[in-house]
């Protein structure tokens, strides 16, 4: 590598990246604007408002952009799918129904691809919402609602490589997404309804779904014996067993590690558990997140928590039960 190259590379990487920043920041410019700020709200009451779906749609580096867009709608409880362009005019508008609502991706707005869904929209009044840097263009103009994007330098020395401009694009779909979720009240239990698998899923997993629960649940009373306490802790899997009143409420707790410092000897085992046990033990609430009964664990030093509602002993759940699940 030539003297120099390597600094001269780290300049360009560092440039684009300041360039994609500057689009951003021109792009959230853009909403303090009384106008663009209006026609934002007009697009989301379009699709708030839709009984069907939002079909997404754009040629070349718009149409990679509008894949992620589809997939970022639809994760956030805006149902949405993408169509090709190629592949609209060969029978995949068959997929757009009067219940939709098409939203299509051009930077220059002029791409011939587009020119049948355009058509189809008008001659079936399906709602065509548009979202281009040109004013002038065909997208613009046939658009019912007609978001402009600002006019971005592309990073590509050329100025012809789409960059800028498709992080800009990348950008308002993230902020229309999110908008659109939180108008529709949308909240970590939805996402877990759309996410159930993987670290997300995992990580919004509530207690009552990895917990046991019912008989499963170790018990024994204050005033019993060390021994019916060991019998009953040894039962379960859980190397413990919570200690209750006479309702049921939780009191205390004794582990195995309990048993392994206080019984020296067979005379202890008649004693009452009430006098070795963890009074007031840590617990959490089933509707708590596993993430944080985890936490909590990894906070104390423990692997078992029982888990109360009201007060009442309802589930035990162990870090084995979390780790096994996923949640880290």
């Amino acid at each position: 590598m030539p003297f120099g190259s390597g600094s001269r590379i780290v300049e360009t990487a560092s440039r684009t990246l300041s360039t994609a920043s500057q689009g951003i920041n021109a792009l959230e410019a853009k909403f303090s604007d009384r106008d663009f700020a209006a026609i934002f709200l007009r697009l989301v009451g379009v699709i708030m408002n839709v009984r069907g779906r939002v079909i997404v749609t754009g040629m070349g580096k718009s149409g990679i952009v509008a894949r992620k867009m589809t997939a970022t709608l639809t994760s956030t409880g805006t149902p949405a799918i993408f169509m090709h362009p190629a592949d609209a005019g060969h029978g995949d508008l068959g997929m757009v129904t009067p219940d939709d609502v098409v939203l299509m991706l051009s930077h220059s707005g002029e791409s011939n691809e587009l020119g049948p869904i355009i058509h189809y929209c008008k001659r079936f009044g399906i709602p065509l919402l548009g979202l281009t840097a040109r004013a002038g263009s065909t997208v613009a103009t046939a658009s019912d609602v007609c978001v402009l994007l600002p006019a971005v330098r592309e990073a590509c020395p050329n100025e012809l490589a789409p960059t800028t401009s498709t992080t800009v694009q990348m950008a308002f779909g993230d902020a229309l997404a999110i908008a659109l979720m939180e108008m529709r009240g949308f909240s970590a239990d939805d996402f877990y309804k759309f996410h159930p698998n993987g670290s997300l899923g995992a990580q919004l997993l509530k207690v009552r779904e990895l917990m046991t629960k019912g008989e499963g649940v170790p018990r024994v009373r204050e005033d019993a014996s060390l021994l019916d306490a060991t019998i009953e802790m040894t039962r379960g899997r859980l190397g413990g067993t919570a200690v209750v009143d006479q309702s049921g409420e939780l009191i205390g707790a004794f582990t195995d590690g309990d048993l392994r410092r206080t019984v020296t000897g067979t005379q202890h085992l008649t004693e009452a558990v009430g006098r070795y046990m963890t009074p007031t033990p840590l617990s959490v609430g089933p509707e708590e997140l596993a993430s944080e009964a985890l936490r909590l664990m990894h906070l104390h030093n423990i692997t078992l928590l029982f888990v109360c509602e009201g007060g009442q002993l309802v589930g035990a759940i162990h870090m084995h039960d979390l780790l096994n699940a996923g949640v880290a």
